[in-house]
């Protein structure tokens, strides 16, 4: 190390000023699983080809590589000198381990910004914009992010993609069209009626006219405010005023999801939609109802992170609308930027108040920032009035609004939680992070919400709730919510007879695992963490022995933990191109018999009503996971007639206000709420998930 590196380093750790003794104690964080194999070997690479290295560059080397897992572009250094201990993958039940290495905020105590920002000045291995360094710094303001190279670049390419689409729709004159876009408005949602006021503002109206101006859209809202609805007649007014130029051949549209699960699911939906369209069965016909995976749009090539379409040899559409975009990562979205041919429209739906993507980016968070407040110029005000016949609520107007504020559409009316729904008041108490409100819903007696806090890990409620759909007095309602026994019934009673051969009558096998899947989507337990008691491994194996007591389902213990059993559910966490099967999709094991024996075969649902079920051998599945519970981040893009989602009795780095949030809107007419602990939900609620990232800063 030179010796003016060593004169700037603070003293208060050795591994702040001696390279050995940082790597030593990386080794340690490794071996006690709070860092990964992958950052230290970074750490590792950057000293072996720069010896001069500072080691408080080398640690914001780790840990910038670290974030990545946490779902962040980048490390802020600002927030991690803040909070230091976030830096880390530390186990949220506790460390019983004896001898525990220092934790950051011990490493790092005393540090100051400009300290920091000072090891970070090393032109070899830290760049400051363009160039071949493999870490990347950004001074802004007050702070300070660290990005590995790719990242940054990944940043930078897709905000330079949306500004050159938002110049587009600035540069454009709606005027000429604006007449053509009222009257199509008009049919697809009615005439204004009177007097527009805020309360009575038509959003989903709005959405479509402000999406008609842009290159690049976004349309967000809750649960059940209608984005599919909206963008269905969002595609029909394009292929109007596409098709009122003479001649003009009818836009090609592509519709895709993240995952595979999302994909069928908005699939159902955008069919639905179509068949109601007030308008001929010609247009009709040119709103695709087919969805594919981002994956297979690009056309993914297996073993790499490339794909078959970019750049040089672009998407052929005209029209692309992306459902679940909060589930989209950074380096995904940025591949189909790339490979969008440059007069083509993007259309992002999702809600922004879900959780981010798994990987890194919170890509569709981020841009909507400002959502909430509308910021239209007077510029799209007069557009919208144009189009719509309604008048721009005043508190929406902001003759400062950047045009990446005139892109998104908030839609704010929600049609699947009305004002008797409790479900729909506790989503909007807990984005509104208000504790007090959060209690009040759970203690109004909602009939779709019951709350239940567990006395101890065997407490007999969370059995009763997941055999039965909960204790006999806990609904108000006539009808009752399912828990698992509804899909296991099933499974035994409409069964065929074991004469019935699986090979010789397909059809009657069929129909019985259609009722099994269906009946299955009932109910699903949800939870926050993957490991621990309250976690999928904890649980799976708790809520399998509760229902083989019941009699419900004949399994071993190491079968429950390790092997297959009739009636198990499984969870694809993997995509696998060869059995058509993406990540999120989710199969019941049943017992057929064949040629006189009796033997298990996977059944999953197709979403095609010409062949609703495809049979898959539990030996062709190895990406698969028991699912009688399910984490949250894995249920986005998913939702069930009752959920139940399971609160810790502990905090974690993933126990967040956006977790809740997204946990309770699974639910569709019934949510009970869990929590092991007392209190555990306050403390959720104030927590909110703030990834690092550049994104949006420029609006």
């Amino acid at each position: 190390m030179s010796p003016q590196h060593a004169a700037s380093q603070p003293a208060a750790h050795p591994a702040l000023s001696d390279t050995q003794a940082l790597l030593s104690l990386l080794e340690r964080w490794v071996a006690r699983g709070w860092l990964r194999d992958l950052d230290r070997a970074l750490v590792r690479f950057f000293h072996a080809e720069v010896d001069d290295a500072p080691p408080l560059l080398l640690l914001g080397a780790a840990l910038a590589s670290h974030q990545l897992g946490h779902g962040h572009v980048c490390l802020d250094v600002a927030a991690t000198l803040e909070e230091p201990n976030l830096a880390l993958s530390l186990p949220p039940e506790g460390d019983a381990m004896s001898d525990p290495p220092p934790l950051p905020g011990e490493l790092l105590a005393g540090l100051t910004l400009e300290q920091w920002r000072e090891a970070l000045t090393h032109p070899e291995l830290v760049g400051q914009g363009p160039g071949s360094s493999p870490l990347v710094r950004v001074d802004n303001g007050a702070n300070t992010r660290l990005y590995l190279r790719r990242y940054w670049q990944y940043e930078q390419t897709l905000q330079t993609h949306i500004h050159r689409r938002l110049a587009l729709a600035e540069a454009d004159e709606p005027g000429p069209k604006a007449t053509l876009a009222r009257a199509t408005l008009d049919t697809l949602f009615g005439e204004p009626q009177g007097e527009s006021r805020s309360h009575t503002f038509n959003w989903q109206k709005a959405a479509c006219a402000l999406a008609a101006q842009s290159p690049f859209a976004i349309i967000t809202g809750g649960p059940g405010t209608g984005k599919t609805t909206t963008v269905v007649r969002l595609l029909a007014l394009l292929q109007t005023l596409e098709q009122a130029e003479s001649d003009a051949e009818p836009l090609g549209i592509r519709l895709a999801a993240p995952t595979g699960k999302a994909a069928a699911r908005l699939g159902e939906s955008i069919a639905q939609q179509v068949n109601g369209l007030p308008l001929d069965k010609t247009l009709r016909e040119t709103i695709p109802t087919e969805v594919t995976t981002l994956h297979r749009l690009l056309g993914a090539r297996p073993d790499t992170r490339h794909f078959r379409h970019h750049a040089d040899n672009p998407l052929n559409l005209d029209v692309l609308v992306i459902d679940e975009a909060s589930m989209v990562d950074i380096e995904m979205l940025t591949a189909v930027l790339g490979a969008l041919p440059a007069h083509a429209r993007l259309i992002l739906l999702g809600d922004k108040d879900q959780l981010a993507s798994v990987e890194a980016g919170s890509i569709l968070g981020d841009l909507c920032r400002r959502a909430d407040a509308g910021h239209y110029t007077p510029r799209t005000a007069e557009w919208l009035e144009q189009t719509t016949g309604e008048a721009l609520p005043d508190a929406y107007l902001d003759a400062n609004g950047t045009p990446q504020d005139q892109a998104i559409a908030m839609l704010r009316e929600s049609y699947r939680f009305g004002a008797a729904s409790g479900i729909g008041r506790l989503a909007s108490a807990v984005n509104g992070a208000d504790k007090n409100a959060v209690r009040k819903v759970l203690s109004d007696g909602y009939a779709d919400l019951h709350h239940q806090v567990l006395e101890s890990e065997s407490d007999a409620a969370l059995k009763h709730t997941v055999l039965n759909g909960g204790p006999g007095h806990a609904w108000a309602d006539t009808e009752r919510p399912a828990g698992y026994r509804h899909y296991l019934s099933v499974m035994h009673d409409q069964r065929p007879e074991p004469s019935v051969d699986f090979a010789q009558n397909p059809d009657a096998y069929a129909t019985w695992a259609e009722a099994v899947l269906n009946a299955y989507g009932e109910f699903q337990l949800l939870c926050a963490l993957r490991k621990g008691v309250w976690g999928i491994e904890g649980l799976n194996l708790r809520v399998g022995k509760a229902l083989r007591q019941a009699g419900l389902i004949k399994a071993s213990d190491a079968a429950l933990e390790h092997g297959w059993f009739a009636g198990r559910p499984v969870l694809v966490t993997q995509n696998d191109y060869g059995l058509a099967l993406m990540n999120g999709d989710i199969g019941v094991a049943l017992e057929v018999i064949e040629a006189g024996e009796a033997r298990l075969r996977v059944a999953f649902p197709t979403g095609d009503p010409n062949r609703p079920v495809r049979w898959v051998l539990p030996s062709r599945l190895d990406a698969i996971e028991t699912v009688f519970a399910m984490t949250v981040h894995k249920s986005q893009g998913s939702e069930f007639r009752h959920a139940a989602l399971l609160l810790p009795s502990r905090m974690s780095p993933v126990l967040t206000r956006e977790l809740v949030y997204t946990g309770l809107t699974r639910a569709r007419s019934w949510l009970t709420l869990i929590e092991a602990r007392e209190g555990i939900l306050d403390e959720a609620v104030g927590r909110q998930v703030l990834r690092a990232s550049g994104i949006g800063e420029a609006g």
